[in-house]
Order: C-alpha cells, then structure tokens, then sequence
C-alpha cells in the first residue's frame, strides 16, 4: 500500500483556473461554490492542460484576477465525468477532480486568453444550458 496520490496522468504538471487570490502551499478544497452552479461542490476540479484552466479563470465568478495556479493533488484523484462521459469521451481536455485537497505549487505568470467572441459564446451556451435546465456539474 502507498501513501501516494494516484490517478490519470500520474507525473503530469497540474492546473487549477479560478479568480481567488491565494499563495504558494495553500490548499483549494471541496465545498465551494463552482464557476457553474452557486451549490457547494463535493469535489475539486483541475487539469493537465493549460487551455482548461484558462476556461476556467475565464468562467470563474466573482471579480478577482483571472488567475492559473500548478497545483499538486494531495489525494486520489479521477477522470471528471462532466466532461468525458457526456462532451468528451476519452478526456482529451486531461480535466479531472477530487475530493481532497489541491496544494498550490506555483502559478502561471503568463498565458493567452480566448478571444472575446470566443468566450462570449461559451458563456452563451453555459447559460442556454442552465436555463434548459441542464446539469452542468455535479
């Protein structure tokens, strides 16, 4: 047996997109609200691809700066099942989640963001959805 965390992309470098102001060696847990729903989480969200996060931080709520944190699961974590079984299958988004805590490692300093029409759209579909009355995250 390990103490080890383990899960897809075991090695991988990790990324966490949101607007919250946070430092190196805090933890990100379960139990907020998400960029999706205004309901507590029971899980914790992250990817090994960089433009995930970004969507992320672009679709946080709130004010705060866009901002991308290297994160470390602290646990074990699994392919996020929004997104592979019902958008993407096979997860080439690499988004996964967990329900123990992400250690902030570091954060990204610079990145591209979408285009605006880009993400105008996407905030369009988001809210079709939510007014259909979609679950979008669970």
């Amino acid at each position: 047996m390990t103490d080890t965390p383990t899960g897809p992309d075991t090695g991988a470098i990790f990324y966490h997109g949101t607007r919250s102001d946070l430092k190196a060696g805090d933890l990100l847990v379960a139990g907020w609200t998400g960029n999706y729903r205004s309901e507590p989480l029971s899980w914790i969200y992250f990817s090994a691809t960089l433009d995930a996060a970004i969507w992320g931080c672009e679709l946080a709520r709130g004010e705060g700066r866009e901002r991308i944190y290297i994160v470390a699961p602290t646990g074990d974590w699994f392919d996020d099942p929004n997104l592979t079984d019902k958008k993407f299958p096979g997860n080439p988004t690499r988004s996964y989640r967990s329900r123990a805590p992400l250690r902030i490692v570091g954060e990204v300093a610079s990145w591209e963001p979408h285009a605006p029409e880009v993400l105008q759209a996407m905030k369009e579909n988001l809210a079709r959805l939510k007014a259909e009355g979609a679950p979008i995250i669970d």
